[in-house]
């Protein structure tokens, strides 16, 4: 990990230890969430008609961002600010400095991912992750935590199934069952990792 970065990770790691922006989940069978960048997101907003919305639809949007539970620290306070401002302070949040806020939530983020990752197994969740923050762009982050993040575990799992395929020692079952799971869904190849292969024998 860069220097720089590893140092980033720390401060995040620190700092933010109740982010509370979720990370993909990899139950089995779970869908993979679609891929929305902070740039579709905000041309949703926009077509929503933000500036056709009355004062009082405009506070209740922010609201709704202050209650969710998934609300990131970053998006949080900037909504909170921009409800002690004015009425174009509130507007602005909603059209943009919402996705500006969320692409820091999405930076710290990923720097959390980065600092619990190991770099002797977790090696293209670490690639993937400093490529998103190296671009350093709200969509290549969003992208990152919605998709790549997901994919990138699968394939490290994909290698530690391999491993496991590679011992001779293993029993026939576990064998069959990580012949079977090897070219698997990420949710599968996960299950297996995490669970399955301690079920087989």
């Amino acid at each position: 990990m860069r220097p720089a970065r590893a140092a980033l990770t720390l401060v995040a790691t620190a700092l933010a230890p109740a982010l509370l922006l979720a990370t993909p989940a990899f139950a089995a069978g779970a869908a993979s969430a679609p891929a929305t960048t902070v740039a579709a997101a905000a041309a949703t907003a926009a077509a929503t008609g933000v500036d056709d919305m009355s004062d009082d639809d405009v506070r209740v949007a922010i609201m709704r961002i202050i209650g969710d539970p998934d609300t990131g620290r970053a998006v949080y306070a900037a909504a909170q600010k921009a409800m002690d401002g004015t009425i174009e302070d509130q507007r602005y949040f909603l059209e943009t400095g919402r996705w500006t806020a969320q692409a820091e939530d999405d930076r710290v983020a990923i720097l959390r991912i980065l600092g619990s990752a190991d770099p002797k197994t977790d090696k293209a969740v670490i690639r993937e992750a400093n490529e998103a923050l190296d671009a350093d762009t709200p969509e290549a982050l969003r992208a990152f935590l919605e998709t790549g993040y997901r994919l990138a575990v699968a394939e490290d799992d994909r290698v530690r199934v391999a491993r496991i395929l590679a011992d001779p020692t293993i029993s026939d079952a576990l064998r069959a069952a990580a012949e079977t799971v090897i070219d698997g869904t990420p949710e599968e190849l996960r299950y297996f990792i995490e669970v399955g292969q301690y079920e087989v024998d």
